[in-house]
């Protein structure tokens, strides 16, 4: 008997809920179905319906990628960041996995009123240290106020713009059978960062988020994709705002990458499954989880693979490229542990399914409710 994604679905829909809840923006089932129930009839364009990371559009012969979020973590400093460089990190990422070089953002702070001023003037230094790290500009932005008690400190929201070079057409609808799986680093260590503030956690060595921008690692993967003569891909070596050079060979080996924030890991491989129409199977020998990480999971009941990360990315690549792809993720300071860690399949359509280390198999599927609130 055939298997599709709905059977391992609650048939909830979105008219049974009379108030938004925490799980309507956890980045899982309830996100998706509120996005397809909701948003996507009321906005519906060629862009939006694609539903990657960002939107690419093109003008006068130059595509330009476009990305917007909005952070509302909580606490706003935690080990290894804060939310100005989180807001910077995660809309600079949004824009490097679609494969575009990230360019300009921009910026609105909604401040509640009682903040010290202290937190505002570190925030605001962190975010502007962040853009120059990740060389691109804040070109414009907005400043709101709201009375105490209805602003939790502060909200940032960002929108980021990117050009994407010839040659680079990334996607979640174009995996096939035979795609090799390749995940960055190791999961679950920006949730678990904040868990660790949040929670009154102590590890015996700090753990800090993983928040970082990811341009440089995707910049060499697709150079790698190119075949071994890729050197001539996209650069930014003639500064912040140089242009990206056309490379002369296609790209094609990459077929999507997204970085697994809300939601984790399980998440963003089950969009992708079901975007392109196909299965996933994953080793779960091959994901690096920390000690720590796994250690707070198992003390809050909570599944590594559904915790968010901030500088991981999981990427598709043919079967062809996969090698020449992981060695050179493995070449970048951000890619050192990188790993091959699935295979996509033709079985199981739009399933994403975990060997265990005991030779088991079981379904993993996207997050139900609101695991982690207030993550990112």
């Amino acid at each position: 008997m055939a298997v599709s994604p709905e059977d391992f679905t609650c048939p909830v829909l979105i008219s049974d809920y009379p108030n938004v809840l925490l799980g309507h923006g956890s980045g899982g089932k309830m996100t998706a179905r509120l996005i397809a129930g909701l948003f996507l009839p009321s906005f519906a364009n060629p862009a939006l319906a694609a539903l990657n990371d960002q939107a690419v559009v093109e003008w006068d012969g130059t595509r330009i990628a476009i990305t917007t979020d909005s952070f509302v973590v909580s606490p706003l400093f935690f080990p290894g960041g804060d939310i100005g460089s989180l807001a910077v990190n995660g809309t600079v990422n949004d824009l490097a996995v679609g494969g575009a070089i990230p360019m300009w953002i921009a910026v609105a702070f909604i401040l509640e009123e009682g903040l010290p001023m202290a937190d505002l003037e570190r925030i605001v230094r962190s975010t502007a240290a962040a853009a120059e790290a990740a060389g691109v500009t804040l070109v414009t932005g907005d400043t709101k106020v709201v009375d105490r008690g209805k602003g939790d400190g502060i909200f940032i929201t960002t929108t980021g713009v990117g050009i994407v070079p010839a040659g680079v057409s990334l996607s979640a609808d174009r995996c096939r059978p035979g795609d090799r799986i390749l995940l960055s680093g190791p999961i679950g260590v920006h949730g678990v960062a904040i868990m660790s503030v949040r929670e009154g956690i102590e590890f015996e060595t700090e753990m800090g988020s993983d928040t970082a921008p990811l341009t440089g690692l995707t910049r060499v993967m697709l150079e790698a994709a190119g075949g071994p003569e890729g050197g001539d891909g996209p650069s930014t070596s003639g500064g912040r705002h140089a242009q990206p050079s056309s490379p002369s060979v296609d790209r094609a080996g990459i077929r999507c990458m997204r970085d697994p924030t809300r939601g984790g890991l399980s998440s963003a491989l089950n969009e992708i499954a079901q975007a392109s129409g196909v299965g996933m199977l994953l080793d779960e020998g091959a994901i690096e989880v920390p000690d720590a990480v796994r250690g707070a999971c198992e003390m809050l009941g909570l599944d590594p693979l559904y915790v968010a990360n901030e500088g991981v990315l999981v990427a598709i690549v043919a079967p062809e490229a996969a090698d020449r792809v992981l060695e050179a993720m493995r070449s970048h300071p951000l890619g050192g542990r990188a790993a091959l860690i699935g295979e996509v399949v033709s079985e199981h359509s739009g399933i994403v399914a975990l060997r265990s280390a005991v030779g088991g198999t079981r379904v993993v599927d996207m997050l139900a409710g609101e695991q982690l609130p207030r993550i990112c």
